[in-house]
């Protein structure tokens, strides 16, 4: 079948239509970057041809060279067999409207929290945003690179438990050109004892139960940035029963547990969790202030 297609399919459209039939024919997962197949052929091929998203419709009739082609055609391959995420492929994801480079050390950014960053945090906070800002379990630093890049005032703290993490976290850094501190540690340990005016985390809360049932693909990515015990909560109950200590009066703790949302209510039902919505969906992040925080897990 691929030398068949190397020979007959000469054009992005071709390789665009051929992709689709596989990825449906595959009945992969779409959920890192992309929920159905024609968006993941649309960014397969237009990413390996260094084409922009929003690329003329006038170039996809363009035919393709051979080496195009191969490529292209090689990348479908790998993306139906492995089942590896295409950002993994690529080298390429899109987190608020900026790229990042991941590979198999860090995980693809997807988290709904893109939409609180780009507008300011508001209403929680005013226009100018959080002033210094600190993000925890950051991974490839999508989350604090993003924020900096929104809210260039902002003094930025990023850290992770991964030194792997930490590299692909500077490499972005450098890449976008924004000033953020990484500091590898385990949530709080190493974190120099200061005030913030929002902590942000996209924490591991992926249960051992839920991780058994993920789709292959989330396999590829490191199970120490997704599985956390004690259903899920643990490094979650952690942030909680430190974050007061790290929080100025005013300032707020923003933290994503997706899929343990509801055990998390169940364990603390009566502290008064905001739920945040996002227009562009997703769900399980929720903020608190620091006055709640300090009520509820300071002893």
């Amino acid at each position: 079948m691929i030398a068949e297609a190397e020979e007959e399919l000469l054009t992005i459209n071709d390789m665009l239509r051929w992709a689709l039939s596989r990825f449906y024919e595959a009945e992969l997962y779409f959920g890192h970057g992309t929920d159905n197949a024609w968006d993941e052929a649309v960014a397969l091929v237009l990413q390996s041809l260094h084409l922009p998203p929003d690329v003329d419709q006038r170039v996809l009739s363009a035919r393709l060279t051979q080496t195009e082609r191969k490529q292209i055609l090689k990348l479908v391959k790998q993306r139906v067999r492995s089942r590896v995420p295409l950002p993994y492929l690529t080298h390429v994801a899109w987190f608020c409207g900026l790229p990042f480079y991941v590979d198999e050390r860090v995980l693809i950014p997807r988290s709904p929290m893109a939409e609180l960053i780009e507008q300011h945090f508001k209403p929680w906070f005013s226009e100018e945003g959080p002033q210094q800002v600190l993000d925890l379990c950051t991974g490839g630093g999508c989350i604090a690179i993003a924020i900096a890049h929104y809210l260039p005032d902002a003094e930025v703290t990023a850290s992770d438990l991964s030194k792997e993490a930490l590299a692909v976290a500077t490499m972005n850094a450098e890449q976008h050109q924004v000033a953020v501190e990484f500091i590898k540690s385990d949530l709080f340990d190493a974190i120099p004892e200061q005030q913030f005016d929002l902590i942000i985390s996209n924490p591991p809360y992926v249960n051992l139960d839920e991780m058994k049932t993920l789709p292959k693909e989330y396999h590829h990515e490191p199970t120490m940035a997704l599985k956390a015990e004690d259903d899920g909560l643990a490094i979650v109950d952690n942030i909680l029963q430190v974050a007061p200590n790290y929080l100025t009066d005013d300032g707020y703790l923003i933290v994503e547990v997706g899929n343990s949302d509801e055990t998390l209510v169940e364990r603390y039902p009566d502290v008064p969790f905001v739920w945040l919505d996002f227009e562009r969906g997703g769900s399980g992040v929720f903020l608190l202030s620091a006055q709640d925080l300090k009520q509820y897990f300071v002893k």
